[in-house]
């Protein structure tokens, strides 16, 4: 059986609440029971739990993160972005998700009752806005991970979607490509509005507006980019370029330009949004807007942390910029 501080203090002669005492180093006990509860510890082998320790000093060292799910394409990178810096401070990541819709949330809002973590890290799921502002607002530490364009009213981690599409924008026009099909994300996405209203405005101050047919509303999915070229390519609507609103509706323009014969970047160039991983890996190699997921995981943890040892919270967003990196979908013609 496991030694408890039951244990100790029935060897020491003390009550439990001395042996706390003397592991947390609060209160007044005399030198020479502080000596004894100290030597029975030894004898013993107790080792108190980190979580009980943490507990009766008012910090669990545990950081909560909400996610709408985890198979969301860029989850893993910002959530490694966390990890590493939560692990390098010495505390523990409580994951949570919305997979289950309610039943996550309530299961979610259960723990922090429990008062099971120190502050909490939300990419945000649809919807829960309110919640996690009510949550904050009642003394939670709270930092929100792509804002979305929903500008909270507490901490968040941002990237320049708007700049990111505007440089997609130029660097298409500087290629000579006139008619892009743009493939949004879905409408009700902050990201969505700023990522358009970018490339439509570097096409707008070229004096190269972008003809209102080309755009198509997208949801971030394989099928919604393969699609959108499809249907173009059936209507036999004239488009040298796509430019996708993330790189796996990009990856699906890529597939039925493929299926349709048409080269890449000869005849049509492609550039996606966000820089994952896949992206270097579709065929051919898709041009991205970098979308700084790890780093903004990170930023959001340090700052986090950073309030637990007694900083204050941000109270500006902190904007981690994109940047455009060019790969073979867009090479010259």
């Amino acid at each position: 059986m496991p030694i408890t501080i039951a244990d100790v203090a029935a060897r020491a002669g003390v009550s439990k609440t001395t042996v706390s005492r003397v592991l947390n180093g609060k209160g007044e006990v005399r030198a020479g029971t502080a000596d004894r509860v100290r030597g029975v510890i030894t004898d013993l082998g107790y080792v108190p739990s980190a979580r009980a320790v943490g507990l009766a000093r008012g910090r669990t060292r545990v950081v909560g993160m909400l996610v709408p799910a985890l198979t969301w394409p860029w989850t893993g990178e910002v959530l490694q972005g966390v990890v590493d810096v939560v692990e390098a401070a010495g505390y523990g990541l409580l994951l949570f998700t919305c997979d289950r819709g309610d039943e996550s949330m309530r299961r979610f809002t259960s723990q922090v009752s429990a008062r099971s973590f120190d502050g909490l890290l939300v990419v945000e799921p649809e919807g829960t806005l309110d919640h996690i502002t009510a949550l904050h607002e009642r003394g939670l530490p709270v930092i929100l991970v792509d804002d979305r364009g929903h500008q909270p009213r507490f901490p968040s981690v941002q990237t320049t979607n708007e700049a990111g599409a505007h440089a997609a924008a130029t660097h298409l026009l500087d290629l000579g490509r006139r008619r892009p099909l743009v493939v949004t994300g879905p409408r009700r996405f902050g990201c969505t509005h700023a990522r358009l209203a970018g490339f439509l405005g570097g096409y707008a101050d070229a004096g190269q507006p972008v003809d209102a047919a080309l755009v198509v509303e997208g949801d971030f999915t394989f099928d919604c980019g393969r699609a959108a070229v499809q249907r173009l390519l059936a209507d036999d609507v004239p488009f040298d370029a796509v430019f996708a609103h993330n790189d796996l509706s990009a990856a699906g323009a890529l597939q039925a330009l493929r299926d349709a014969g048409r080269r890449v970047p000869h005849d049509v160039a492609v550039v996606g949004f966000d820089d994952l991983p896949l992206a270097s890996h579709t065929h051919p190699p898709l041009t991205s807007v970098r979308q700084p997921l790890r780093q903004m995981g990170a930023a959001a943890a340090r700052a986090l942390i950073g309030h637990f040892d007694g900083a204050p919270l941000p109270d500006a967003p902190t904007v981690i910029p994109t940047t455009l990196t060019v790969r073979a979908s867009t090479g010259t013609t």
